[in-house]
């Protein structure tokens, strides 16, 4: 057996990303970007919606957002699709922390409950309805894919499809297909793989500030693909969410390979789990934490949720927040369609297809339109010259660094660092002094020429 394939643990595709939720108006030190008027904020490859949910809760009543989505596959697009579906549920049929729970074991389970897989099959219908009947009927405003191309469109329903109805003749096991990827990343250290995931958590993650990521949750993740487990349940049917295919070289061409091919190394604590504004959640006792990533996530993505809530066409009283949190008896949530989601005042949520970040700057519409512009890590080779064409003459680029992808060195994550700033630098973009540049993100401005 080899000696593994370092390189294949972040994947080749990001259902989440390598960097907690951040509110992107909030970019500075001693000042937030404020735009008059609706702020555009365009994400490059993010993954998923955190980024989206945290700067919304960032937002003044009177303050409107339009977030619009690059990814680099529909499958991304589709999940980020069923995540903003799950978060924008009324409170009607379904309370806060139900909701919370129901998020995160979509967002970070490879295996889910019975119960969870019904929820999902639910919301696919809808999606699948949404994305096919998008010209004859006006699209939810955070959910749409009107710019999207017709068979952009079209393989969204396929996906969707595919959650309802896996393909009966070969099922993928979930657990075979995360055991292949683990195998074929620790090559002939498999069988010391505990030792492998200690030594990750402890001399990477840990050393990077992670600590309140709990041992035992970690391993469970990396041994089975289990990041989130709130209830007492049996969790063994496929998150088809979190299938994809890949292309592998063949004698003769490519074949598409579906499985598992997202990160198995740093884990889905990162969007929610690693950073919180409440202290009581980061107390250490004799050195250890008292709380686990899987508490703060709970946490933070219920106060998530709750401020969506807020946003509401008529924000709901103390009263009716009570009684939003003991969701009606007399409603079904297979009757909830996408028509009953939560409207949120002055947000909206755009999709753009796969290669439109270079077609930006050909239409007049996005001429130095956007406020603020993120690239994530995987994305910023496609921050070039035309990117200052769409970014506003105040804008601020937001780049994601890789220090969350652990299979890079110290040496390799500082070249990295060094590689954006370089890219940043030919796209006449300079570093912003009074923002939050940190090791985690860089944050540029458009040069002063």
């Amino acid at each position: 057996m080899s000696a593994g394939r370092a390189s294949e643990g972040a994947g080749c595709i990001s259902w989440w990303g390598f960097s907690p939720a951040r509110d992107l108006l909030n970019t500075g030190e001693k000042s937030s970007v404020r735009v008059e008027g609706e702020a555009n904020v365009l994400l490059v490859g993010s993954g998923d919606p955190r980024h989206i949910l945290k700067t919304i809760a960032g937002l003044q009543n009177t303050e409107s957002l339009h977030v619009w989505v690059i990814e680099n596959s529909m499958e991304v697009v589709a999940r980020q699709l069923l995540l903003l579906y799950l978060a924008l549920m009324p409170p009607e049929s379904m309370g806060n922390n139900e909701k919370t729970e129901l998020f995160l074991e979509v967002f970070g389970n490879s295996d889910i409950r019975s119960q969870t897989e019904e929820a999902l099959k639910c919301v696919a219908s809808q999606l699948s309805l949404s994305v096919t009947e998008t010209l004859e009927k006006e699209a939810h405003p955070c959910l749409n894919t009107t710019l999207l191309k017709f068979k952009e469109r079209d393989e969204l329903a396929r996906i969707f499809k595919s959650w309802i109805k896996p393909q009966s003749s070969a099922p993928i096991l979930m657990s075979k297909a995360w055991d292949y990827r683990v195998r074929q990343h620790l090559g002939s250290r498999y069988d010391s793989k505990k030792g492998c995931f200690d030594w990750d958590l402890t001399m990477k993650l840990h050393e990077k500030g992670c600590g309140v990521i709990n041992k035992q949750q970690y391993i469970r993740w990396r041994e089975r693909g289990l990041a989130f487990e709130m209830r007492e349940g049996v969790y063994q049917i496929t998150n088809q969410s979190l299938l994809s295919s890949r292309a592998f070289r063949q004698k003769g061409g490519k074949v598409a390979v579906r499985g598992y091919w997202g990160d198995i190394v740093s884990s889905p604590y990162l969007s929610f789990g690693i950073e919180t504004d409440d202290k009581d959640l980061l107390k250490t006792q004799n050195g250890q934490y008292t709380t686990t990533a899987q508490d703060i996530s709970l946490a933070n993505v219920n106060a998530l949720f709750q401020s969506l809530s807020s946003r509401r066409g008529c924000p709901a009283s103390s009263q009716s927040d009570r009684e939003a949190e003991e969701p009606s008896p007399h409603t079904d949530r297979k009757s909830v369609t996408i028509n009953d989601l939560i409207h949120l005042n002055g947000i909206s949520v755009t999709f753009l297809s796969t290669d439109s970040l270079h077609k930006l700057p050909q239409k007049e519409k996005y001429s130095h339109f956007f406020n603020i512009i993120y690239f994530s890590a995987s994305c910023v080779y496609q921050l070039g010259p035309m990117t200052r064409q769409i970014a506003a003459p105040d804008a601020v680029l937001v780049v994601e660094l890789a220090k969350y992808i652990l299979d890079l060195n110290k040496e390799q994550e500082a070249g990295f660092a060094e590689k954006v700033t370089s890219i940043a630098h030919e796209a006449e973009f300079e570093p912003w002094q009074e923002g939050k540049s940190d090791d985690v993100h860089a944050v540029f401005i458009p040069q002063r020429k």
